[in-house]
């Protein structure tokens, strides 16, 4: 049975805490043993904190968790309780834009994917999440 564990790093709303979720989530999946899933996760969290932070004005954060059933849980909360656009697939987004791409990654790259409304910091919000399967 894998064990569980739960991580949250709250941010500021600053484009650079993206890095530093991205090397935090690299050494968390590292030292559980689950360097095969660091690169994909990387992705995934990238996409999940970077549009928390693009798209609202209040801080966030970055949970990371292993459920039981050795599921790798990655989520972004930010202050923004509007659900997030729908994702675009991948090959209706032109290589010139920077934009459009990032739930569209998700949808390809996560096993799962989903939204809630949550709450934080005593702000109303949002936690955009996605799993993959560590086994």
């Amino acid at each position: 049975m894998p064990e569980t564990w739960d991580y949250t790093l709250y941010i500021p709303n600053d484009l650079r805490a993206v890095t530093v979720c991205r090397r935090t989530l690299r050494l968390i999946l590292t030292l559980h043993g689950l360097i095969s899933l660091v690169d994909t996760a990387e992705l995934l969290a990238t996409e999940l904190v970077s549009n928390a932070v693009r798209h609202t004005k209040g801080p966030a954060a970055l949970r990371v968790r292993q459920t039981v059933e050795g599921v790798v849980w990655i989520g972004a909360w930010d202050t923004d309780p509007a659900p997030p656009e729908p994702p675009q697939p991948c090959a209706s987004v032109g290589e010139s834009e920077e934009a459009g791409r990032g739930l569209g990654l998700v949808v390809a790259c996560a096993d799962y994917w989903g939204w809630q409304p949550s709450a934080r910091f005593g702000n109303r919000g949002k936690y955009v999440w996605c799993e993959l399967a560590a086994a």
